[in-house]
């Protein structure tokens, strides 16, 4: 379970680093904010591509072979991202480190559910994404600073190591998971005739943007609008990642407890928190704790997305769970787009977060006939 998590802290800390660091490649490049904005955009669309293109092929491939050969092809896009010589080719090597994203979560966390005790798998799922909450704390900061003391490259060193570690590691530590039966390709399509699935990865794409609407360029809001010192940064990013290890954890329970209350609450808060950072984003102080409460009630969401999607799915669990994450880096992708724009437009650093509680609002909307039906 932890050689698991190693994983998830490696994708956890690229998928988040890459926000920080926008400034850096943006000066270094000599591209506009938005312009830099799709370097997360394409990582987020390689998820979304890779997710349930590769879990539906290899249904047949023994989970622990699948898991470290993932882990390669991870670790290949960021030593491209490393030498790339022009905002081209790193958009294209995040891209390519991004289609593994979704297809390695899904895997682990149905690895670790059925590893689980009855009544337990909101929390197995939790711990999985325990590591990618870790890395928002340690990895990401870490990474940050490394970017800024040798350059925006080295940031992905960092990530490539981490990589191979976790490579070595679930070679060494993971069983077999005999038990877990192979799917076909057919049978994990069928996930895609189920409405409730679709319902359920709508509130996700939706109700997830409005956190990297503001997470994209929380570097510019905070230095430009706050007044917060560039060296601050790392540590703006700590607290929010603080927040995403108490929200995975509150998550887990929530998920377990009841479902669709628990989507329901997370909505709910996503919305008061960014409206509220709409107003605290002027005080370096006030706006980090802030900034801190939307990683903590954005990553509650994602454990009783996961599961619900596995309870919705019936046989076709790994497609359906690795469509959760494309559904949340498509919520990536538009986020960092709808912040950019309205970056672009000239309304300000905090009007992401007023986008943003939009985009939270409109997944309630949906939310509401999501649980009337299933409930019927």
């Amino acid at each position: 379970m932890i050689a698991l998590a190693m994983g998830g802290f490696a994708i956890g800390t690229t998928e988040f680093v890459s926000m920080g660091l926008l400034p850096l490649i943006a000066e270094d490049f000599s591209i506009t904010e938005d312009e830099a904005g799709w370097i997360i955009s394409a990582y987020a669309l390689g998820v979304v591509v890779g997710a349930p293109t590769i879990t539906a092929t290899t249904g047949r491939v023994p989970r622990r072979r699948l898991l470290i050969l993932l882990m390669a092809a991870f670790a290949i896009g960021h030593v491209i991202a490393m030498f790339a010589a022009s905002p081209g080719l790193l958009i294209a090597s995040r891209f390519i480190a991004g289609l593994p994203h979704g297809a390695y979560f899904s895997v682990a966390g149905l690895a670790a559910t059925s590893m689980s005790p009855p009544g337990k798998r909101g929390q197995a799922v939790a711990f999985i994404g325990l590591g990618l909450a870790t890395a928002t704390v340690a990895g990401v900061p870490a990474a940050q600073s490394l970017g800024q003391a040798f350059g925006w490259s080295a940031a992905y060193l960092l990530v490539a190591l981490i990589s191979l570690a976790t490579m070595a590691s679930l070679f060494i530590l993971m069983p077999h998971m005999t038990r877990m039966p192979p799917t076909s390709v057919r049978t994990e399509l069928g996930a895609l005739t189920r409405s409730q699935v679709w319902l359920t990865l709508a509130l996700g794409s939706v109700g997830f943007g409005g956190m990297f609407a503001v997470y994209t360029y929380i570097t510019w809001t905070m230095t430009e609008r706050a007044g917060l010192p560039p060296e601050w940064i790392p540590v703006v990013l700590m607290v929010y990642g603080i927040g995403n290890v108490f929200g995975n954890i509150l998550g887990g329970r929530l998920a377990d407890r009841n479902l669709d209350a628990g989507i329901l609450f997370s909505l709910v808060m996503i919305v008061i928190v960014l409206i509220a950072f709409f107003f605290t984003s002027t005080h370096p102080v006030v706006g980090t704790v802030n900034f801190g409460l939307i990683g903590l009630f954005g990553s509650s969401l994602v454990p009783s997305l996961q599961v619900r999607l596995m309870d919705v799915a019936g046989d076709a669990q790994t497609l359906a769970a690795s469509l959760n994450h494309s559904a949340l880096n498509l919520a990536n992708a538009s986020g960092a787009a709808v912040g950019g724009a309205v970056i672009a437009a000239g309304l300000g650093y905090a009007a992401p977060a007023l986008a943003g509680a939009a985009l939270a609002l409109a997944a309630i909307v949906v939310w509401v006939p999501t649980a009337w039906l299933r409930r019927r």
